[in-house]
């Protein structure tokens, strides 16, 4: 009965403007009308990642909730960990509407969101109540107004820094004009060094796009075990637009969803290769198989947003129960065991 409601209400959501249908799902776990099974777990789904327990490697990516909004309901949703933002020192509405695309035939969407948020003082605000649960990230950003981008990500985690169990960099975004150019080496390398210098205790991880080149990753790499990075998300929406079947295909902004997932995961293990920080792997993220994919390609934990607009919040413990099969199928006793076992696959 849950799963035919659920059904019938994501074919609701799908008459409605993308954007709208989202602030409704918000709305709608915030009022308690979406099943909340709590963390599921087990002994080989456990893992650690940048010293934080999760009960399952299996996160909610940035995105989904942009001000800290719905955080008790999402840890209560199946996520081993969650991340909320992105968060800019000031807020800001972000880019006109409309700027959230459904591409249903090809399980993908195409958003030109422009950091739109409540500004770092009201969503640290809410962190700071939000009680206990699973570990809860937040992704840092930049004002598109702002003389000094940099500054603005050490703005951010100076705010956030006692209210959250990591920060992330996002310097991925292609929605922000030149937001993108800070993943250049110097340019990295200084904006991490101002982050660092003000996150106490906090681990800072870094989210980089899917579009660098072999050198470009390189050069992410290099500056990420320099500064002292505690993980990498791999990858942000790309640009790419190759095969795309649905009439939204032509809009401008990132897309996500089921055609990022091999462009993603070749990131991912290429990554692999370069560092020894652990990988968050995102991109694309379906089903049980395409977690476990990127976790054996070299990822310690996975993150997925863009399938939930086609396959609902169960989505989320059928993916980890199922990630949990695998893992026994395959003689894996813990999901570190699987780290990187099938890396030459995607190289």
């Amino acid at each position: 009965m849950n799963a035919l409601i659920e059904r019938l209400g994501l074919t609701a959501m799908h008459r409605l403007d993308p954007e709208l249908a989202h602030g409704l799902a918000i709305r709608t776990l915030r009022m308690g009308l979406v099943p909340a099974p709590g963390p599921v777990t087990s002994a080989r789904l456990k893992t650690t990642l940048a010293g934080m327990e999760l009960p399952n490697p299996v996160g909610l990516a940035a995105g989904f909730d942009k001000n800290a909004t719905a955080i008790a309901p999402l840890s209560r949703a199946g996520f081993g960990f969650i991340e909320v933002g992105a968060a800019t020192p000031l807020p800001q509405p972000g880019n006109p509407k409309p700027r959230l695309f459904r591409l249903t035939r090809d399980q993908a969407a195409i958003n030109r969101f422009g950091f739109n948020n409540d500004g770092a003082e009201a969503i640290c605000n809410r962190l700071a109540q939000r009680g206990t649960g699973v570990p809860v990230g937040l992704n840092l950003g930049a004002n598109k107004t702002s003389d000094d981008r940099a500054a603005d990500f050490a703005r951010v985690m100076e705010a956030a820094r006692n209210h959250v169990d990591f920060a992330t960099v996002n310097v991925s975004s292609p929605n922000t004009e030149k937001l993108r150019d800070l993943q250049g080496k110097a340019a990295l390398a200084a904006l991490l060094e101002g982050v660092m210098d003000v996150r106490g205790a906090t681990p800072v991880f870094l989210k980089i796009a899917p579009d660098l080149t072999e050198a470009e990753i390189a050069d992410v790499a290099e500056v990420a075990n320099s500064a002292g990075v505690a993980a990498i998300i791999a990858t942000n929406t790309t640009l790419d637009r190759a095969g795309l079947r649905s009439h939204h295909a032509a809009q401008a902004g990132g897309l996500s969803g089921a055609p990022l997932f091999d462009k993603s995961t070749r990131v991912l293990a290429r990554l692999s290769t370069l560092t020894d920080i652990p990988l968050v792997g995102v991109g694309g993220v379906g089903s049980a198989e395409q977690a476990y994919a990127k976790i054996c390609a070299g990822a310690q934990a996975v993150q997925l947003y863009t399938a939930l607009v086609f396959g609902g919040m169960s989505l989320v413990t059928q993916i980890v129960r199922g990630l949990d099969d695998l893992l026994a199928k395959d003689g894996f006793a813990t999901v570190a065991d699987a780290v990187g076992s099938k890396r030459r696959d995607w190289l």
